[in-house]
């Protein structure tokens, strides 16, 4: 059985149905980009940043404006959008709030656990009137959930994610990261008292006996098999390259994010 919600957004605005002839929607955020994409609703993205990268065949046609944090206001306007659609980890609200004064509706996102994508499909499906495609992933959704929970998981570990360098960043445990990880028992280790959902640390010899595993992720920084082995030789842990697409990006790749993670389960 599918699921229903309200068509309320991460900030409890509630938003119309709509005539897909007179929707014109930028998006400000790659994973709902390919969303967007893969509920059928490509025709109507008008503009799109330099990140939303997938699918490839079909983003390539789309125009770009700009970055997820400096995009170009008056190309945007220039488009008369009907729609945009922001992400509050993603975008910079000065940038949204700007955008506000002439684009109608500003759809917000912001999910911070797996399950989130379910209200994610039903909501932008039901919107742009694409019904049956949001269904289709919600099914998708809940059965490779479904799969990942049958997998045998023989011990919990604590994981140091690691997104940047220079300074060396984290994920904080209440990020969509860090509850994707938690679903095959990786617990993501943070600073104490950090306030941040992306902390700076530093290396230090009691924070690395608190970790089992690190994991460096291919985005956003772009870490490599050169950071493995040199992260190895330093700590002394196991090391792990984890493709950071599968594992942050919500929308429809989390159904592919959710089978990478059944590949990890005791690695």
């Amino acid at each position: 059985m599918v699921a229903t919600f309200d068509l309320v957004d991460a900030i409890g605005q509630r938003h119309p149905v709509v005539n897909q002839g007179d929707t014109r929607i930028v998006s400000l955020v790659p994973s709902i980009t390919e969303l967007l994409c893969n509920l059928g609703l490509a025709r109507l993205v008008v503009g799109r940043t330099g990140f939303c990268i997938h699918p490839g065949p079909i983003v390539q046609s789309i125009p770009k404006i700009g970055g997820t944090k400096d995009v170009n206001i008056e190309k945007i306007r220039k488009m008369a959008p009907t729609h945009l659609i922001v992400n509050i980890d993603e975008n910079e609200k000065p940038t949204v709030d700007a955008l506000a004064e002439f684009i109608p509706h500003v759809i917000v996102t912001h999910p911070v656990s797996p399950s989130d994508n379910l209200h994610l499909y039903y909501l932008l499906g039901h919107i742009f009137q694409v019904e049956e495609a949001a269904s289709k992933l919600i099914l998708e959704f809940q059965e490779a959930s479904a799969a990942l929970s049958r997998v045998a998981v023989t011990k919990s570990e604590t994981v140091l994610y690691c997104i940047w360098q220079d300074p060396w960043m984290t994920v904080s445990q209440d990020t969509y990261i860090s509850t994707m990880l938690g679903m095959i028992a990786w617990q993501t280790w943070a600073p104490a008292k950090t306030t941040s959902r992306y902390p700076v640390f530093h290396w230090n010899a009691q924070m690395v006996q608190e970790i089992d595993r690190i994991l460096l992720s291919t985005e956003p920084y772009r870490f490599n098999e050169s950071h493995v082995d040199t992260l190895e030789r330093q700590t002394g842990k196991p090391v792990q390259l984890v493709d950071g697409e599968m594992l942050s990006w919500y929308g429809s790749r989390a159904i592919a994010g959710l089978r990478y993670l059944a590949t990890l389960v005791n690695t």
